[in-house]
């Protein structure tokens, strides 16, 4: 599967800019949401062949925005790098758990980035 179209959700507008700069500059298309909540809303409508989810969000986590996607027949299929300014081991097993591709530290290194998109397409 090609990505194309890449959903970044995270309740910080910095790291949203952050992003979306780093995806558009690499030829992404991208969407942005602000919570765990409205990207299980809306993921299976807005389609993406890639979803970058913080973890510690107010409200739904990423973690728990996750699972729920992964669950969900609609959108088990959109592969999942989640990200977080505090990492620890634990999370990159959680992040497994939950079904999620990746686990990245904040700030996301641009070639981090790219190479585990790459490794998902």
């Amino acid at each position: 599967m090609a990505i194309q179209k890449i959903l970044v959700v995270d309740d910080s507008a910095t790291d949203r800019f952050y992003l979306t700069e780093i995806l558009e500059a690499n030829g992404f298309d991208v969407e942005v949401l602000e919570s765990g909540e409205a990207c299980v809303e809306k993921a299976a409508g807005i389609a993406p062949d890639l979803i970058v989810m913080d973890i510690i969000m107010t409200g739904l986590t990423g973690f728990q925005a996750a699972r729920t996607l992964t669950k969900d027949p609609a959108t088990a299929s959109i592969p999942i790098i989640l990200t977080s300014g505090k990492l620890q081991v634990t999370d990159l097993a959680w992040a497994e758990k939950m079904g999620a591709k990746g686990c990245l530290q904040k700030p996301v290194d641009k070639t981090e980035l790219m190479a585990a998109i790459k490794k998902l397409g």
